[in-house]
């Protein structure tokens, strides 16, 4: 279901938004085992990079040390750092254990207030389709 449901989103909403990836994402794709590898990274690919900076990778420490995701997962912490860093108003995502979770959003917000950064909207891109009239 995530795959077509973001296929969908990809066709017909993404032209509304100004879409970025980062390195971060480019080296989770690239590490991970899974079908249709290939075609994600090369789609991907073709998606504007976000600048990688040294104060992204202290937020993300910061966050592992608040404990807003398990140290395992620093892809998770990097995602939010990136989005956090450059005012991203919505950071897209699957993850719904230490992203795109209620329980989570409060403590990232207080973290990032501390660090005086904006917090993105944590969605799926379930929550990201434009209202449509009830047929």
């Amino acid at each position: 279901m995530h795959i077509e449901v973001t296929r969908k989103w990809w066709n017909e909403e993404s032209r509304n938004y100004n879409v970025w990836a980062s390195e971060a994402t480019l080296d989770e794709i690239s590490e991970g085992h899974y079908q249709n590898k290939q075609e994600l990274l090369t789609f991907v690919t073709g998606i504007p990079l976000l600048t990688p900076d040294a104060q992204i990778v202290d937020i993300a420490q910061i966050y592992l040390y608040n404990y807003l995701m398990p140290c395992a997962l620093k892809g998770d912490a990097l995602h939010l750092a990136y989005a956090s860093f450059y005012k991203i108003d919505f950071l897209l995502t699957w993850n719904c254990n230490h992203l795109a979770n209620a329980n989570k959003r409060h403590h990232i917000r207080v973290i990032n207030a501390r660090l005086n950064l904006l917090t993105p909207e944590i969605v799926t891109p379930l929550e990201l389709f434009s209202e449509k009239p009830d047929e």
